[in-house]
C-alpha cells in the first residue's frame, strides 16, 4: 500500500485532524509504537492500516475504505 493510500483510509474513517492526532498519539497495542514512528521506520502502511482496525475494532466492511 501507498502512503497516500494509507493517508486517504485514516481520512475517511476518523476525518483529517482526528487521523492525524491518532497517527502521532495511538500506541498501536500489538506493536507499542504510534503508526507515524512504524510508518517512519520503514514498516508496510498496509500492515500499520491492519493495526489500526484491530485497536479501534473498525468493522470489515469499512477496512477497504469508502467505494468511490
Amino acid at each position: 500500500m501507498r502512503l497516500h493510500q494509507f493517508d486517504r483510509l485514516i481520512d475517511a474513517e476518523f476525518g483529517h485532524s482526528h487521523g492525524m492526532w491518532i497517527m502521532r498519539s495511538h500506541v498501536l497495542s500489538r506493536r507499542g509504537r504510534t503508526a507515524a514512528a512504524l510508518i517512519e521506520d520503514g514498516m508496510d502502511p498496509r500492515e500499520v492500516w491492519w493495526e489500526i482496525c484491530r485497536d479501534f475494532e473498525i468493522p470489515e466492511e469499512r477496512r477497504l475504505g469508502p467505494d468511490e
